[in-house]
């Protein structure tokens, strides 16, 4: 008795059997493969390096620009005068005309109050007149220095001159400076005293040591009674203002910052109220 054979349809469905297994990892690692490459595009390096190297680049030209501004606006201040204007000024004349106006304005408000008929009219008009011309040769003069210019405040005007316009600063029976135009400028607010003058001399015995005072220094374009800035003597204190502005036109003369225009302001705020008070003045008197 023969054993029966195997029919092809009992082999055949097994054929895809081990056939399955296969596709079945290959259909599971199939998906795996894009999620691995979607992920290196999803890092955000390649994308953020511009944007943070043109914020950078705005950043440090922003910095350069306000660098470059404050330069700039540094640059005046620099090239100025290195400490504020040296003022000088008579201290006596300015404490003397602060006493006058004070009596003044008491008579004059005086007599506006419990003044009759005219004298009112006559009081302001009198104030409208004297008062500018108090402060005018009082309280204004005073000389302001740097080192770049001289400007003299004098009662009518105001002269700003550049070292390198002056020419010499003189002591005399007046304090003057002359610049290279010929002109000449008193000096309001550096009076001269001959008693300071004589007081600063008896006070060295050097001058009077076999010497004739102010002999020498008048040789050199100094008045009589003046010390002798070369003996080392003592001096008046206007006489040593004058010194420190000789200094400084010595050292700052030549400078590049130090030239320029010599310039002359009219001071009409005072011109002008004393002016009209003396024609107020006039009037109210030749009414009667």
């Amino acid at each position: 008795m023969t054993t029966p054979e195997p029919q092809p349809s009992d082999r055949e469905p097994a054929e895809p059997a081990q056939s399955t297994e296969p596709a079945d990892s290959a259909a599971s690692s199939e998906p795996s493969e894009p999620s691995v490459v979607s992920d290196s595009p999803a890092t955000s390096e390649p994308a953020d390096s511009p944007a943070t190297a043109s914020a950078a680049s705005a950043a440090s030209a922003a910095s350069e620009g306000s660098e470059g501004s404050a330069a700039a606006s540094a640059g005046p201040a620099a090239s100025g005068p290195k400490y504020a204007d040296r003022i000088y000024r008579s201290t006596s004349g300015f404490v003397g005309g602060a006493l006058i106006l004070a009596l003044a304005c008491w008579l004059g408000i005086d007599a506006v109050a419990v003044g009759e008929g005219n004298t009112p009219w006559l009081a302001l008009a009198a104030l409208l007149f004297l008062v500018p011309l108090v402060a005018a040769y009082t309280l204004v003069p005073a000389v302001y220095a740097n080192e770049d210019r001289l400007r003299v405040r004098n009662p009518f005007r105001t002269i700003t001159l550049p070292w390198g316009r002056v020419v010499s600063l003189r002591s005399g029976y007046t304090n003057e400076v002359f610049s290279d135009d010929g002109d000449k400028y008193q000096l309001w607010a550096l009076p001269v005293s001959l008693r300071a003058r004589k007081r600063a001399t008896r006070r060295d015995p050097r001058v009077t040591g076999g010497r004739t005072p102010g002999t020498e220094a008048s040789r050199r374009g100094v008045a009589p009674g003046a010390p002798d800035r070369s003996a080392g003597v003592d001096r008046a204190p206007t006489d040593r203002s004058m010194d420190e502005l000789r200094e400084l036109h010595k050292n700052r003369g030549g400078e590049a910052s130090a030239q320029g225009e010599v310039s002359v302001r009219w001071s009409y705020e005072i011109i002008a109220p004393s002016l009209a008070g003396a024609v107020l003045l006039a009037v109210l008197l030749g009414l009667g």
